[in-house]
C-alpha cells in the first residue's frame, strides 16, 4: 500500500534531523578530545581524564665549609596559559599589556604576533597554549607579573608548575669525582660520592599533583594533592679556596711532568676532616680531568713513604734506636733478589735516622732482621697503626688495603723487606694519609670523613663530630722521635729542596715501581713508577696534613721533585691565605666584656660566639633563643617562647630574625627605621591571622 505522501515527507524529515543530530554529537566529541574545552562537559571529562602524577622535589643543595655552592638545582619550568579561563572583561583590558610583556621578555615575537596568537587560541576555545620552554624561576616570577597573569592560574590562566630541576656544579670540574651523582636505571640507582653517600638527606620527598588528559597528552591542571618536600642541604668540610689550589697544582704538575693520574688530598690535622680532594686523570684528548676518584678507590704500593710505619713498628717494639748504626752500601740481598738505593754506591755508615732521611733502603735489612722470625709481630704493628683496613668513610668504592701475609701464597721469605720499604702492600692515597694525619695529632687515628652538618634553611638537622678510631696508636715517646725524622727529611734529607722558608714541614718522599698496564713491569725503558708524598705543616703545631701521589710520569719519577713540589705550593698557598697561622696585627687580649647580642637564631648566634671565644650558658635546646649577659663575661641562652597561630614577641631582634617568624605565622610584615625591632603593632600573645598586617618600629641599639 502506497503511504500518503505527507508521511513520507515528515519520515524524511525525521530522518535529516536525526543525522544532523549526531553530526553535532560526533562535532561534540571530536572537539572534547582534541581540546578538551565544551563548557557544558568539562566536569564530566575532568573526571573521567585525570590521574596523579609525582612531582620531584628540588634536590638539596652541597655546599663547602664556608656555605659556598658545589652542587646546586636549577629549576626550569614550561609556560602555558588557558586563555578560555580569562573572563571578557579581564581579556579586553589586559591582552595587550600582557602580549607586549611576552614580546620584551621572551624577543622572539612582537606583541602584535603575541595579541594574534593568543586572541586565536581563545577564539578556537584552546586551553593549553605554550608560551615559552624552559624558562628559569626569575623569568616565571617576571611573567606572574604582567596584566592576565597576574591574577593567577584559575583567573588568569597561567599553567606554570611543570619544572624540570637539572643539577648544577657551578666550578665546573673542581672536585667533580668527590661530589659525583646519583643515576637510577631500571634494575638499580647508582649511588656515586657525595651525591649518592647523602643522598638520604638530599633527595626529598616526591610530591603528587593531578595531571588531565587533553590533545591525546597529560597536562598539568594546577591541582596538587600533596606537596613535593624539597631535600635538606649538605654542608662539607672542603675548603673551596684551598681545592682550588690543590687542584691547580696538581694539574699543572701533570702538564709538566706528564703522568696517567695524580691525587692530592689536604686535611684537618685535629678533626679527620677532609678540606680538599683532588683527582686528575689522563683523558682521551691528552687533557686532565676528573674521571675517577683514585684518592679512595685505587690502591697502589706506597713506597718509601711506608718507611714511616716500619720504624715505627721497631721503635715501638723496642727493637732499635734511631741512633743506632747501619752500614747502608747501596744494595742488600734478600735470597735470589735483592734492593737497591737510589744511590748506587750507597751512604756508607750512617744512623737509622740519617737513613730514613735519605730514603735508604737499608732499612729493609733493618726490618727483616728484627723480624725475621715474628713477622706476625710486624703486621700486627700495621694494624695497630690502622694500615690493613679501610677507613671507613661513607663515600662508596673505598678499596680494602692488601698485604702478603705468612702462609699464603705471595708470601715468601724476603717478603718482610718488600713490605717494610712500601712494596708487597698495597694502600689508598686516603688510607695512607689517615695514618700519617694520626702521626701529625700525636697519635690519635681520626676517621676521615667530608661532610660537617645537613641543613634546613638556618636549622641544623644532623651535625658530624670527628671520630677518634684510636685514641693513641704507639707510645708518644715513639710519635715523637718519628715527627723529628720527618723533620730531618725536610731538613737534610731527600726533602730539603721543599722546605718553607715560612714554616716547618714534616714529610717523606715515596717513588715505587708499578705495573706498566699489559707490559707488566717491563724492560728498563719500559718501567713505570708512582711519585708521592706524604707530611704535615706546621711541624711543630700541625694544622693540615696532605698527600701527593702521580701515577707513572714521564718526565721524572722521584718523589720530591715529582709529588714533593706541588705538596710544597699547596703548602705555601694555604699558609699564606689562612688567618689560621696569622695573628692580626692589631690583635689584643681576650675581651674583658660582653657585647650585647640580639635575641635570634640559636645557630647563628652560636657561630658569631664562637668565632670571638665568647662564653656561653645554655638552658633549653630551641632553635630560637633569647640572650642576656651574665657574670663571668658570658651569654646566656634561653629558649625563645614560640607558640603555633601565637604572634611572637620579636622586639630585641634583628629584622631579618623577626620577619621569618611572623611570616612563618601568616603575618605581613611592614618596618621602618633601622637596629632592633623596639616595638611591635600587634602584641607578642595575641592570636595570629594569616594575612595579617603588623608594623615593626627598629631603632639602633
Amino acid at each position: 500500500m502506497k503511504l500518503p505522501k505527507a508521511v513520507v515527507v515528515r519520515t524524511y524529515l525525521i530522518y535529516f534531523l536525526v543525522v544532523i543530530a549526531m553530526l553535532v554529537v560526533i562535532g561534540k566529541t571530536f572537539t572534547i578530545v582534541m581540546d578538551g574545552r565544551d563548557t557544558i562537559f568539562t566536569t564530566t571529562t575532568d573526571r573521567l581524564h585525570q590521574r596523579s602524577a609525582v612531582v620531584e622535589p628540588r634536590r638539596g643543595e652541597i655546599l663547602d665549609a664556608n656555605l659556598n655552592p658545589l652542587v646546586t638545582s636549577v629549576s626550569f619550568y614550561d609556560i602555558y596559559m588557558d586563555p578560555v579561563t580569562v573572563k571578557d572583561e579581564l581579556w579586553t583590558s589586559g591582552i595587550g599589556g600582557l602580549s607586549v610583556g611576552l614580546s620584551k621578555i621572551f624577543k622572539d615575537k612582537t606583541a602584535r604576533e603575541y595579541e594574534e596568537y593568543l586572541r586565536g587560541a581563545r577564539a578556537r576555545k584552546r586551553r593549553y597554549v605554550l608560551i615559552q620552554k624552559k624558562v628559569t624561576n626569575e623569568v616565571r616570577k617576571q611573567l606572574r607579573e604582567l596584566p592576565i597573569f597576574e591574577k593567577g592560574r584559575y583567573k588568569g590562566g597561567i599553567i606554570d608548575n611543570n619544572a624540570t630541576i637539572i643539577r648544577k656544579r657551578p666550578n665546573d670540574d673542581l672536585l667533580a669525582r668527590t661530589l659525583g651523582y646519583v643515576k637510577s636505571t631500571e634494575r638499580d640507582t647508582l649511588l656515586v660520592g657525595l651525591e649518592g653517600a647523602y643522598n638520604e638527606y638530599l633527595a626529598g620527598q616526591n610530591g603528587v599533583v593531578l595531571e588531565q588528559l587533553i590533545s591525546n597528552s597529560w597536562k598539568p591542571t594546577g591541582t596538587v594533592v600533596r606537596e613535593a618536600i624539597n631535600g635538606y642541604d649538605v654542608v662539607t668540610s672542603i675548603d673551596k679556596d684551598i681545592q682550588e689550589v690543590a687542584h691547580t697544582e696538581l694539574e699543572n704538575q701533570l702538564k709538566t711532568k706528564g703522568g696517567r693520574y695524580g691525587c692530592a688530598i689536604v686535611m684537618d690535622v685535629k678533626t679527620g676532616f677532609v678540606k680538599a680532594m683532588v683527582n686528575l686523570q689522563k683523558k682521551n684528548d691528552g687533557e686532565y680531568g676528573e674521571v675517577y676518584n683514585h684518592a679512595i678507590g685505587t690502591r697502589e704500593v706506597p713506597g718509601s713513604t711506608m718507611k714511616l710505619a716500619s720504624l715505627m713498628a721497631a721503635l715501638e717494639d723496642g727493637k732499635i734506636s734511631l741512633s743506632d748504626t747501619v752500614n747502608a752500601v747501596g744494595k742488600y740481598e734478600f735470597y735470589d733478589r735483592s734492593l737497591r738505593d737510589s744511590r748506587p754506591w750507597g751512604y756508607g755508615k750512617i744512623t737509622i735516622k740519617e737513613a730514613f732521611e735519605h730514603s735508604s733502603n737499608v732499612i729493609s735489612k733493618v726490618i727483616f732482621n728484627n723480624y725475621r722470625n715474628e713477622p706476625q709481630r710486624y703486621l700486627d704493628k700495621m694494624r695497630q697503626f690502622g694500615l690493613t683496613e679501610k677507613t671507613g668513610i661513607k663515600i662508596k668504592g673505598e678499596a680494602e688495603p692488601t698485604y702478603s701475609t705468612p702462609g699464603k701464597s705471595q708470601w715468601w721469605g724476603g717478603s718482610l723487606a718488600w713490605m717494610s720499604i712500601g712494596y708487597e702492600f698495597q694502600l689508598t692515597p686516603l688510607e695512607l694519609l689517615a695514618f700519617y694525619n694520626a702521626v701529625a695529632n700525636d697519635g690519635k687515628y681520626m676517621k676521615p670523613q667530608f661532610v660537617s652538618k645537613v641543613i634546613n634553611n638556618r636549622n641544623v638537622i644532623k651535625e658530624f663530630e670527628p671520630v677518634v678510631v684510636r685514641e693513641k696508636i704507639s707510645s708518644q715517646k715513639t710519635i715523637d722521635a718519628m715527627k723529628e725524622a720527618l723533620e730531618g727529611v725536610m731538613v737534610n734529607g731527600t726533602g730539603k729542596r721543599l722546605n718553607s722558608t715560612y714554616f716547618k714541614i714534616a714529610g717523606k718522599t715515596g717513588t715505587a715501581q708499578i705495573a706498566n698496564r699489559n707490559k707488566g713491569y717491563g724492560a728498563e725503558g719500559e718501567k713505570k713508577y708512582i711519585a708521592s708524598f706524604a707530611g704535615f705543616f706546621p711541624s711543630d703545631d700541625p694544622i693540615y696534613s696532605c698527600i701527593v701521589v702521580i701515577a707513572a710520569p714521564t718526565d721524572d719519577i722521584y718523589g720530591a721533585s715529582v709529588s714533593g713540589t706541588v705538596f710544597s705550593a699547596i703548602a705555601n698557598k694555604v699558609y699564606a691565605s689562612s688567618y689560621n697561622y696569622h695573628k692580626a696585627i692589631n690583635e689584643k687580649p681576650a675581651i674583658t666584656s660582653v657585647p650585647y647580642v640580639q635575641n635570634g637564631s640559636r645557630y647563628d648566634i652560636n657561630t658569631v660566639l664562637n668565632r670571638f671565644d665568647v662564653k656561653k650558658e645554655f638552658n633549653g635546646n630551641q632553635n630560637w633563643v633569647k640572650t642576656k649577659r651574665v657574670k663571668g663575661n658570658a651569654v646566656s641562652f634561653t629558649d625563645f617562647d614560640q607558640q603555633k597561630d601565637v604572634v611572637p614577641d620579636v622586639r630585641g631582634m634583628g629584622l631579618v630574625d623577626a620577619m621569618y617568624l611572623l611570616e612563618k605565622q601568616g603575618l605581613i610584615v611592614h618596618a621602618s627605621g633601622y637596629g632592633i625591632v623596639r616595638r611591635q603593632s600587634i602584641r607578642p600573645g595575641t592570636l595570629s591571622a594569616p594575612g595579617g598586617l603588623i608594623e615593626l618600629n627598629l631603632k639602633p641599639n
